[in-house]
């Protein structure tokens, strides 16, 4: 199953993008070709499996992260429940 992407603003500057993920959802493998901020809006485990391994990371609503180009990975959702986030990019 995969995680939903709606994008909220592309412009010469960002692009916004919210992701919704249901129990067990994923983004697919991919790698960010911009840095990028996330802003969680539920509270709860993602699992990130990367060139490097698998690891669970703990993310609390409204607690932000940010992360440089070039990051390879495919986020999912382990939760019982819906997760979200926004997840802005900067051109």
């Amino acid at each position: 199953m995969n995680a939903i992407p709606t994008v909220q603003i592309d412009n010469d500057r960002v692009v916004v993008t919210q992701w919704r993920f249901a129990p067990g959802a994923d983004t697919g493998d991919h790698v960010h070709g911009l840095d990028y901020v996330v802003v969680p809006l539920t509270t709860g485990k993602l699992r990130l499996l990367e060139p490097t391994g698998v690891r669970d990371v703990d993310l609390v609503a409204g607690q932000s992260y940010a992360r440089l180009t070039g990051v390879a990975h495919n986020v999912v959702n382990i939760n019982d429940f819906d997760f979200s986030f926004v997840e802005i990019e900067l051109k």
